[in-house]
């Protein structure tokens, strides 16, 4: 059964451009599938999560992260009673805006544009939905309910200081109210969001080799986990040993977030979804105890993980591929390709050339971006 506080279908407020809707879906169904069908999500197969791309099979890509997302979010919401299809569609959009090769391609696409407003994946994410994709014969983006894209807005909370460009462009038009918080549904997804990378950066970064399940037990959460495993399973040992050890990570994390969420509805009693958006304050929450333990956790992968030199060294490659492609393009945008992206970067004056290439460059792969900096670097490289 729904909650008061989730959101309704059929009370959202709508698309941007008016459409039939669907004889068989709700509105939130119809985002979630046209966010599946758009080209941005198939690129993040090829995206990095932690590790570029071709480094290894087993490793996350932005993909198997965003899937993972979206399977916690729609068990969360479930229990809270919340509306799992616009959670869901959350969830796979949230990573839409992100660069080639990570918080590094980020970090690097976003000193490039320091001049010209700066760069937020959040933002970007926004700016794919409502602009950069080109499908439909009506409209630019997806044409998203306001819900869905308030929630991609919002996804690291109210948006009152330093607005991107991008996100105030598109607020002028469909006023996401970024002032307020979230509504629930969109609050499960950003926490899933956590979840899910805590966990597969354990699993990750012991299949890199980066640390060991000896160096992580000293953790919290982590030990009592393995504890549990070995009193249930004195013989078990390898890879069977240390999965069943992290699922009861992800366990541990999601029934925290479903305890903690439930106190907080409690307290708050919210009749309806405004009353969540004007909470002044999350209402889906890790507990203080664990959000601290985490705390100690993401501090370990900081110092062995996200700065091992293994990492450092690729980092340090990726960062030049993106400064470089866009200080070229940017010399001369007569190089980028010729179907579109030239003709918009030369049509207007240098903030208009250098957002043409931020968009050109974070929409690109992994594997285009290595390619195409070959293109443009390699006296070998044919085109």
């Amino acid at each position: 059964m729904q909650a008061p506080y989730a959101c309704d279908p059929e009370d959202s407020r709508g698309r941007l451009f008016k459409e039939p809707e669907s004889a068989h879906r709700s509105v939130f169904q119809r985002d979630r599938d046209r966010i599946i069908h758009a080209s941005a999500f198939r690129r993040l197969k090829h995206k990095t999560q932690v590790f570029v791309e071709h480094e290894g099979d087993h490793f996350r890509t932005r993909l198997t992260h965003t899937i993972e997302v979206a399977q916690v979010a729609r068990t969360i919401a479930g229990v809270l009673g919340l509306n799992s299809e616009l959670t869901e569609a959350i969830a796979l959009a949230h990573d839409l805006g992100h660069t080639p090769f990570g918080h590094t391609g980020e970090d690097a696409l976003a000193e490039c544009m320091a001049p010209f407003g700066g760069f937020d994946h959040n933002a970007q994410a926004i700016k794919i939905v409502t602009f950069v994709e080109r499908h439909y014969a009506e409209f630019n983006g997806l044409n998203l309910t306001w819900e869905t894209l308030e929630g991609i807005a919002k996804h690291n909370g109210p948006v009152t200081e330093n607005i991107p460009q991008a996100l105030a462009e598109y607020s002028a038009r469909h006023d996401l109210e970024l002032a307020t918080y979230a509504s629930a549904e969109a609050q499960v997804a950003a926490i899933s969001d956590d979840i899910a990378y805590n966990n597969h950066d354990l699993d990750d970064g012991l299949r890199a080799g980066l640390f060991t399940e000896s160096q992580i037990r000293e953790l919290p959460i982590i030990g009592a986990c393995y504890d549990e495993v070995e009193r249930l399973y004195p013989d078990l040992t390898g890879p069977r040993h240390t999965h069943e050890a992290l699922r009861r990570v992800f366990g541990v994390m999601v029934e925290d977030v479903l305890q903690e969420s439930k106190k907080q509805i409690a307290a708050l009693n919210p009749q309806n979804v405004a009353d969540v958006r004007n909470a002044g304050q999350q209402i889906i929450l890790f507990s203080p105890q664990l959000f601290d333990d985490l705390k100690v956790i993401r501090a370990f992968f900081f110092k062995h993980m996200y700065r091992h030199w293994k990492v450092r060294r690729m980092r340090r490659k990726a960062a030049g591929i993106v400064k470089e492609m866009f200080e070229i393009f940017m010399e001369d945008p007569g190089m980028l390709p010729d179907d579109g992206w030239q003709k918009w970067a030369l049509r207007g004056d240098e903030a208009q050339k250098a957002h043409v290439i931020s968009d050109y460059i974070a929409g690109m792969t992994d594997r285009y971006a290595l390619q195409e900096y070959q293109k443009l670097t390699d006296p070998m490289s044919i085109r």
